[in-house]
């Protein structure tokens, strides 16, 4: 690696100016480029102490051996520059909104004589009009051989017209009245542009006017007795709302727009977008990529957008964009946008109503793709077992970790604390092994509490030992595994060197000396291991840290739900919480008959023990611990508040 030094510009050579900046390696390639309102005030920052850099941004710096800059005027300039560069060069530092596959749009040629609606892809043409994008090219499909009933326009290729033409014969569709059959005569030209033009402004969001049509005609048909052409409108009518409900209304204005969602995690961001035209979700399309670098939300949602955008036609960029975070640059993509469209573009923020709601959708549909992408990723055997063999490599360990427990602490400024431990055995979860812990000593720091758990964890572990249950922690006598009694091969505690030491001193004063010990801490996705200065820097395509990081955040995620469950509790205490011998199915039966617990305490002994499931002796107990005539409240624990019986 290069010392950044060794190739920093000399003081005063790098203009104040905007401007685009491109850092290459030694061998020349181009591994990251970047925008500046200031190209001297952007790149001096890169050249700053790298101890205080972000470790990805710390890890360009130190690859790249040198850097040149290409001066503009404007920011606008600046953002169409770094895309063309970015899509040039393909920097490997650079995040890669790179989708996997192109979406198919319905094209209509309006330049041609004979005007053709079909299914297009990749780049957008002149003389074609666009609607879309769909998901899937069988959408488009399925709607035009809809509509092609009510407007019978050309489907067919270039190759079918000419034929049809020279033969004097329409093809299939003209024979079943799916195409009026420009290639015979049946209509002009003048006639089939009418029809185009219907199916164009049907298609633009002018629905009700051809609805109300049909309806009229179909009136008049009938009256007049002529009940073929009736019955033809009728399907004609049913052809369009068919289309018409697969196109739900989600704005009322009528507004074009795309609305954008995100999810995000420190390795990949997932997006997604909603196409609205004339209020109708006219597609949807999105993709998952790898986070190169430590870009913020808005700075991610501007990339989106110009790499959305880029190489639009201006049809394809709409009115409105609804984001959930305005870009960094917002004035600059605004003013790049409405180039792009030949007219204003607003991009804003929705804070409440239909487009709030629709944002919210859009959100969770990213939220549900990510969910999805993680499964398909931790359901590779491959990927599984690719993920262990690179943790026994980069931990150093003597063998794959079959199975690796992580533990998390979780708490409110001290209070209910609680810990969780996850299990995971041959990449995938095993949630019938998961343990929850409350911890003993309120006020407890984190670290300190995950001493705490260890040493429990551990002593489990050795008292099975000490009981003779073997290494896979099974009991010799009745051949059923003990609990806590098998061995992992990985310990993963959720932080950095303060959680990782408190957890290797808990296994020194227990002797432990044959488990493996890291921490993921979440911040920088960095894998610290006891009595290392430096953490570990896993690879960001490496499947270890994924897998590692989806240990730690089933951890997170089981301790959290403990948490609030606890608190839950505390909120809402009764005076047969502390009850012996009476478990939480007791205590719902008792309250599901009596209804309250001042009607608990009115009743006797005897009427208790009718209840299922207790007996004389709960029930005497129950009695004894609710008598009085001042009978004790429930109490929040957290505020010391009474509460209401």
């Amino acid at each position: 690696m290069a010392d950044p030094s060794t190739y920093r510009p000399a003081p005063g050579e790098i203009p104040t100016g905007p401007g685009v900046y491109r850092f290459r390696d030694a061998a020349g390639r181009v591994i990251y480029v970047g925008k500046a309102k200031s190209l001297r005030s952007r790149l001096n920052s890169y050249f700053a102490d790298p101890a205080g850099l972000h470790p990805r941004t710390h890890q360009m710096v130190m690859s790249a051996a040198r850097v040149d800059w290409t001066v503009v005027d404007t920011e606008v300039e600046a953002l169409q520059l770094e895309y063309t560069w970015i899509k040039e060069f393909d920097p490997r530092f650079n995040i890669k909104y790179r989708d996997d596959k192109s979406y198919p749009w319905l094209a209509v040629t309006v330049g041609e004589e004979y005007p053709r609606v079909m299914v297009m892809r990749g780049a957008q043409r002149k003389g074609v009009r666009y609607f879309g994008p769909y998901g899937h090219a069988w959408a488009i499909r399925d709607t035009v051989d809809t509509l092609l009933r009510v407007f019978p326009m050309r489907s067919c290729s270039a190759g079918v017209f000419r034929r049809s033409k020279a033969i004097g014969r329409p093809c299939l569709l003209g024979d079943i009245g799916k195409c009026a059959a420009p290639c015979v005569g049946r209509v002009s030209a003048e006639e089939h542009r009418e029809i185009v033009d219907d199916f164009l402004a049907f298609m633009g969001g002018q629905t009700a006017g051809f609805t109300k049509r049909i309806q009229q005609r179909m009136k008049e048909a009938s009256d007049a007795q002529e009940y073929e052409l009736a019955a033809k409108l009728r399907d004609d009518l049913g052809a369009l709302n068919r289309v018409l409900e697969k196109q739900t209304v989600v704005l009322g204005d009528g507004t074009d727009a795309d609305v954008f969602g995100f999810e995000i995690d420190p390795l990949e961001v997932a997006v997604q977008i909603f196409s609205v035209r004339g209020g109708r979700i006219r597609g949807q399309r999105g993709w998952v990529a790898d986070r190169a670098d430590d870009a913020d939300v808005p700075e991610l949602v501007q990339r989106a957008l110009i790499t959305l955008y880029g190489e639009s036609a201006p049809q394809a960029v709409p009115r409105q964009v609804l984001v959930p975070e305005l870009p960094a640059d917002v004035g600059a993509v605004t003013e790049l946008l409405s180039e792009l469209h030949d007219g204003p573009v607003t991009i804003r923020v929705p804070k409440r109503g239909d487009k709030r709601r629709l944002l919210e959708t859009v959100s969770s549909n990213a939220h549900q793709v990510m969910a999805r992408h993680k499964l398909k990723r931790a359901g590779d055997l491959t990927a599984r077992s690719q993920a262990l063999e690179e943790l026994q490599v980069a931990l150093d360990l003597p063998e794959a970790p079959l199975r690796i427990e992580c533990y998390d602490v979780s708490n409110l400024q001290g209070t209910e604390i609680v810990a969780s431990m996850v299990v995971f055995e041959d990449g995938l979860p095993r949630k019938s092994e998961y343990r929850r812990f409350t911890i003993r000593h309120e006020g407890q720091s984190d670290v300190a509490a995950m001493h705490e758990v260890i040493t429990r964890r551990l002593e489990r572990l050795l008292k099975a030992r000490a009981e003779g249950a073997d290494e896979m922690g099974v009991d010799p006598e009745t051949g059923k595994p003990k609990k806590f009694a098998y061995a992992p091969s990985l310990i993963v505690v959720d932080g950095g060197p303060p959680q990782v030491a408190a957890a290797q001193q808990a296994m020194d004063e227990l002797g432990v000396k044959d488990i493996a010990l890291c921490g993921l801490a979440k911040r920088l996705e960095e894998v610290w291991v006891p009595d290392d200065v430096d953490p570990v820097i896993l690879p960001r395509t490496s499947e270890g840290l994924y897998l590692l990081q989806r240990v730690r955040d089933e951890a997170h995620r089981f301790a959290i739900a403990h948490h609030r469950q606890r608190r839950a509790k505390a909120m809402t205490g009764s005076a047969l919480d502390d009850i012996a011998g009476l478990g939480p199915t007791r205590r719902r039966a008792l309250l599901k008959t009596f209804g309250s617990v001042k009607k608990l305490r009115a009743a006797t002994a005897e009427e208790i023990a009718t209840v299922h499931g207790v007996g004389p002796a709960t029930a005497e107990s129950i009695v004894a611990a609710l008598a009085g005539d001042a009978p004790a409240p429930a109490v929040n624990t957290a505020t010391g508040e009474i509460l209401e019986d």
